[in-house]
């Protein structure tokens, strides 16, 4: 199929990279340009120095972007070129209200609008493992679910515009309690002068067990956060997560509570830290 991708950041570039290698016809675009001819001659891709001429011909359009605001200048500029019938498919974590609004927009246009973002990290996206969570009309959904399929192990149509991005809160709502969690746990250990590898090997068999305990806990305790999911971007998603439940009059307590201890984080200077960076602030006696 012919597609475009737009926004080559950690996530995108090897979201993009397994598009090619499941045979689609794919033409990138980046706001810094470098990085699109980098990405283009690694993979034998196209790119172009223009969202709208990315875009053109192209039968679904990603995205993967940094904010509302990204994503809104990234479909204004495109709108015009978009192909009638298409899809254009949001991997950027944004806000319900924009998808609502992009849907609305683009659906004038007779272009399909999918929120569609994603968990799993950088590694996820490398590989080609991301869970995927949709909103929008399911014939969209289905559309796009073969092509998607190059870079995702699970790919769930959750509901309608924006509901994507409303399940994308609550899995970073679970995660910074997830988070947190661990990051006083390991801290007890080592202040408790256990042995950290020991008292992982024999907790992470039971009711404590979970991905980040998996995948952060021994690097968490070795003062190691260089695993690209960014404390400023953990910010961003969690502030989306408590604008829209304030709206709906949802109560998130240790989510809010999170998010300050973040915000101490990034004011010590750790905002480009990956978010497993909690424990620094128990280290340093905050």
């Amino acid at each position: 199929m012919k597609v475009a991708f737009l926004g080559l950041g950690v996530m995108g570039y090897p979201m993009a990279g397994h598009l090619v290698r499941a045979g689609h016809e794919v033409t990138v675009y980046n706001r810094t340009e470098a990085k699109a001819a980098k990405w283009a001659a690694e993979h034998k891709g196209a790119f172009e120095p223009t969202p709208d001429c990315a875009v053109r011909d192209a039968e679904i359009v990603f995205s993967c972007l940094g904010d509302d605001p990204d994503v809104a200048a990234v479909v204004e500029a495109v709108e015009p070129a978009l192909k009638t019938g298409s899809a254009f498919v949001d991997h950027t974590t944004a806000s319900p209200s924009l998808a609502r609004a992009l849907h609305a927009k683009l659906g004038d246009s007779h272009v399909g609008f999918v929120d569609a973002p994603v968990s799993g990290g950088e590694a996820g996206a490398q590989n080609g493992k991301l869970s995927v969570m949709c909103g929008g009309d399911e014939d969209h959904v289905e559309k796009a679910r073969p092509v998607m399929e190059a870079y995702a192990a699970r790919i769930v149509h959750i509901g309608d515009a924006g509901a994507g991005q409303l399940c994308k809160a609550v899995n970073q709502v679970c995660i910074a309690g997830v988070l947190q969690g661990l990051s006083e746990g390991v801290h007890f250990a080592s202040a408790a002068a256990l042995d950290v590898d020991k008292v992982l090997e024999a907790i992470s068999g039971g009711a404590a067990q979970s991905w980040q305990m998996d995948n952060r806990a021994k690097t968490m305790a070795a003062d190691d956060f260089d695993f690209g999911f960014a404390v400023d971007w953990m910010r961003k998603d969690l502030r989306i997560a408590l604008n829209e439940a304030r709206e709906m009059g949802a109560r998130l307590p240790l989510t809010a509570l999170v998010d300050q201890f973040y915000a101490d984080i990034q004011a010590k200077g750790g905002g480009r830290l990956d978010t497993s960076s909690l424990i620094r602030r128990l280290q340093g006696g905050d």
